[in-house]
């Protein structure tokens, strides 16, 4: 049995890492991928985890399979393909730590993940199936994510969802709309940024946008991440929001991630339905969320960056 199985991109963040002697950037490897992130955050919390998705049959790809096994997150779902190289992201990052992205995707071996890859005997041995929008930028990957989607919610399954927006990535901000309206369809928690809120909903005002979501999709649990503001959250009619821990942030890259671990692990662990989740459940569940992502801020990366129990703990009681 599985708590966690996510479908989606794997691939490698390229994060600059000072430069050579000659003056020039210099590029370390890191390991990627909004849901294979959240599956190392919830894997280092002590979670079981399980990733369906597709990488290049080349050095980068067989790297990745490596480092979801050195993170003990299954592999049953991973599948490789010699039509498609593995996808690359090159990760800029500014005085800050805040990031920006430049893809190596044309096509990514992401893209080509079909049905005939996909085991609904691992859908069926979890308690909550988790999936991005970046799975449905394009096919077959984007019916493929839908409708394997779709198996997890007749199965009854807790659906997490990730409407990333990397506009690079989409043909259009049009087409990038409309599929990742797609995914709310099926989604009972869902977490996204100021900005995809507004992209979506048209509206910058939280409580509205939020409000919107809920009256179209019936959108049980949606977390808006601030970054360093922390998080809003609206659960029905109730709302709220929580600040997040004070760090020293040097790359934000899967901070969102880690924070969706945070989340999802603490959901768990309450052995709740969502409609029972009372307010201090909900500020349990904000703040542990909250100080896994701010940890993460504050090494490069993304699936190594990911905290243990203890990490978390620590932030938290030194910050009471």
């Amino acid at each position: 049995m599985y708590d966690v199985v996510a479908l989606g991109e794997l691939l490698i963040d390229l994060t600059p890492y000072n430069s050579s002697q000659s003056g020039k950037v210099v590029f370390e490897r890191n390991p990627g991928g909004a849901p294979a992130n959240v599956l190392s955050g919830l894997t280092k919390l002590g979670k079981k985890t399980c990733f369906i998705g597709k990488v290049g049959d080349d050095q980068f790809g067989h790297y990745l399979k490596q480092v979801l096994l050195d993170t003990n997150i299954c592999c049953k779902g991973l599948s490789f393909t010699q039509n498609a190289n593995t996808t690359l992201a090159f990760v800029h990052l500014n005085e800050n730590g805040d990031r920006s992205f430049s893809f190596y995707r044309n096509p990514g071996a992401d893209t080509k993940l079909t049905e005939d890859d996909i085991n609904e005997n691992i859908i069926a041995q979890t308690k909550i199936f988790h999936f991005g929008s970046l799975s449905l930028t394009n096919e077959p990957a984007a019916t493929t994510t839908l409708k394997t989607v779709q198996v997890a919610k007749e199965q009854g399954k807790v659906v997490s969802y990730d409407p990333n927006l990397r506009a690079l990535l989409w043909k259009n901000l049009e087409h990038a709309k409309k599929m990742i309206k797609e995914g709310f369809k099926y989604a009972n928690i869902v977490k996204l940024s100021e900005e995809e809120l507004e992209f979506i909903t048209g509206k910058a005002d939280l409580e509205k946008g939020t409000r919107q979501l809920v009256e179209q999709y019936n959108t049980e649990l949606i977390f808006v991440t601030l970054g360093a503001e922390g998080c809003f959250y609206r659960k029905g009619e109730n709302v709220g929001k929580f600040k997040s821990f004070k760090v020293n942030p040097v790359d934000t890259t899967g901070a969102g991630d880690g924070f969706f671990s945070g989340v999802l692990y603490k959901y768990l662990e309450k052995n709740k339905s969502i409609a029972d989740l009372n307010m201090n459940d909900m500020e349990e569940i904000i703040i542990f969320g909250n100080a896994v992502g701010a940890i993460v801020t504050t090494r490069k990366g993304a699936i190594l960056s990911m905290p243990c129990m203890e990490e978390v703990k620590k932030l938290m009681d030194n910050q009471n």
